[in-house]
């Protein structure tokens, strides 16, 4: 497959660009257990060109993490293509337009999922940005605003018509945020459209290897991409890819080999980081790691309070003592 001049793998894994998860410590993980591209942590278009530090720290990239895009967000035409062109200076593979967050605080202002409300408007930036970056340019977005608005497929056909180089769905509408399951059936009409002719990545409740294979073969998508069921769970990715393979699924992950890998994503987490501030950067994955085990609650409390590496530690050794043999907890958010 590929997206522009961006060389992937058939039946491609993609890790979803998600804000305060998908940093690059998190990436880094899902790459080594087998992600095939990935993007920034969404990137907020007046930041870029206001040159707000933090927000440009979003847009580096470790050599290791190529293929990568970076993934923009904003309303405003000019500010989008200025911040294009800024993203294009840290070297990502391709530059990825946000239509889809569904956020209060960013839809409800006319970026992500809000720019589904003046289609116009989002077509004419996307031109706009395709025609500033010499990068491949993506966009990901959702079937439409509501339920009595799902204009996905001439919305594909739209935004290929002014070329971008592949478009990601998200199986819901922005009124539905993340409830309900994704709808694959417009995600596969987009990708049977016959006038589409760029590649169709399907995102929304990939959540195992049985779900991902029934995409590929079911709708007939170029690529899943993968968000909420990864965090936590890192390793869904190679067992996914396995399974495609071989038609065979793996053995479960231990909690002890998960323990294992949270020490790693700890140690990871604080290069360049004073320690409470990496133990505090944590404590969204803390949330989610070991869900699901019998009578926890009272450890991942200590975890969420925990304010040192030697505080984590002895709570790790703890859960390898009591819990370490029990497979892994098999889902994400």
């Amino acid at each position: 497959m590929k997206i522009g001049s961006v060389d992937l793998p058939a039946r491609p894994l993609i890790l979803a660009p998600m804000e305060d998860i998908t940093d690059a410590p998190f990436r880094l993980l899902c790459k080594r257990f087998g992600v095939d591209l990935m993007f920034s942590e969404f990137v907020a278009s007046e930041a870029v060109i206001r040159k707000i530090g933090k927000t440009l720290q979003k847009m580096e990239i470790h050599p290791s993490e190529h293929p990568y895009g970076i993934q923009l967000y904003g309303k405003e035409i000019s500010a989008m293509v200025e911040s294009a062109k800024i993203a294009e200076q840290y070297q990502p593979d391709l530059i990825d337009l946000n239509f889809g967050c569904p956020v209060k605080k960013i839809a409800m202002k006319g970026a992500g999922a809000g720019m589904l409300r003046d289609i116009p408007q989002l077509i004419k930036m996307t031109a706009a940005v395709v025609q500033a970056t010499r990068l491949p340019v993506t966009v990901k977005t959702r079937l439409g605003w509501d339920e009595n608005s799902k204009i996905i497929v001439e919305l594909a056909e739209q935004l290929q018509d002014v070329g971008i180089s592949a478009i990601t769905i998200h199986g819901r509408t922005r009124a539905q945020m993340y409830l309900g399951e994704a709808d694959w059936t417009l995600i596969g009409e987009v990708k049977n459209n016959p006038r589409m002719t760029i590649p169709v990545i399907g995102n929304g409740d990939i959540d195992s290897p049985v779900k991902a294979k029934l995409a590929f073969d079911r709708y007939g998508v170029d690529a899943v991409m993968i968000g909420r069921a990864a965090i936590g769970r890192p390793w869904l990715f190679r067992e996914i890819r396995h399974f495609l393979d071989t038609g065979e699924m793996l053995p479960p992950q231990l909690v002890r080999d998960q323990v294992e890998l949270v020490r790693e994503h700890v140690a990871m987490s604080a290069v360049g980081r004073e320690e409470l501030r990496a133990v505090r950067s944590m404590r969204r994955f803390f949330a989610v790691y070991f869900k699901g085990l019998p009578d926890f609650r009272e450890t991942r409390v200590k975890l969420l309070q925990a304010e040192s590496f030697e505080e984590v530690n002895e709570l790790l050794d703890q859960i390898v003592e009591r819990w370490g043999r029990m497979p892994a907890y098999i889902g994400g958010l």
